[in-house]
């Protein structure tokens, strides 16, 4: 059948679907093993005795209501694990990851800076505690793709610990790849940028317009921990960072 013509036909051409996509900054649950524990993330688990659906309460409504929910997941769940010869590493109980569940959160990124702060131990058993509550992750090498409402939608995590041609055609490969396997919206969530900077960088923006030109439908950012400004490229979004969300 030709193509266009079916499309130039109202009686043949498909009905245009509206996708709801929620996206959240930095969430870290969970804390370094040298923070002081009376005011750490695990203190208020305690405190809740356990009750996952505190940490989130306020924006489960908003996230229930929507098609798919996407976080960028920073931390290590996990009980064992080295942890890394760094100033800052985050580690959480794996049923942590029921905090993202419980408020209708489908998916995260695992693409960063905090993700293996236990090692591939940490960050295999970060991957086993989010499936085991259903949340999909992502990041690096793992595209995920997900049927939302007969759309296949792929995400991409990508980690920028510098701005840099080889990360840019790791993250525009991944955006080839995920056309190739018939995505029909592809969304880039990038971890880039430097910290507490309300201002992105050369880098960030030449990556962010690098990723559309390639594919991607949305690029979206985080690491600065400060929100970010956004622009529209080709007629696309690529919003800089987010910042932090639910942070221990």
């Amino acid at each position: 059948a030709d193509g266009n013509a079916a499309a130039s036909d109202p009686a043949t051409a498909p009905e245009p679907v509206t996708l709801t996509v929620t996206f959240a900054g930095d969430c870290t649950l969970g804390t370094d093993i040298n923070y002081e524990n009376e005011r750490s993330f695990n203190s208020r688990w305690q405190a809740e005795e356990g009750d996952a659906t505190y940490f989130l309460r306020n924006v489960a409504d908003l996230f229930g209501s929507d098609d798919l929910t996407v976080v960028n997941m920073e931390g290590a769940l996990t009980e064992g694990g080295e942890r890394a010869d760094k100033k800052f590493a985050f580690r959480g109980k794996p049923e942590y990851a029921k905090i993202l569940s419980s408020a209708s959160v489908e998916a995260a990124t695992l693409a960063n800076n905090h993700s293996q702060d236990y090692g591939q131990t940490g960050y295999d058993d970060t991957i086993a505690a989010l499936d085991a509550e259903g949340v999909q992750s992502f990041g690096y090498d793992r595209i995920a793709y997900l049927d939302v409402k007969g759309v296949k939608v792929a995400l991409i995590g990508s980690y920028f610990p510098e701005d840099s041609a080889e990360n840019t055609k790791e993250m525009t490969d991944n955006i080839a790849a995920a056309r190739a396997e018939g995505a029909q919206l592809v969304i880039v969530y990038v971890h880039w940028g430097q910290e507490h900077e309300y201002d992105i960088t050369e880098g960030q923006q030449t990556a962010g317009r690098a990723a559309i030109d390639a594919g991607a439908d949305l690029v979206v950012g985080s690491h600065p921990h400060v929100v970010q400004g956004w622009e529209v490229y080709q007629g696309r979004y690529i919003v800089y960072s987010l910042g932090n969300f639910c942070f221990g």
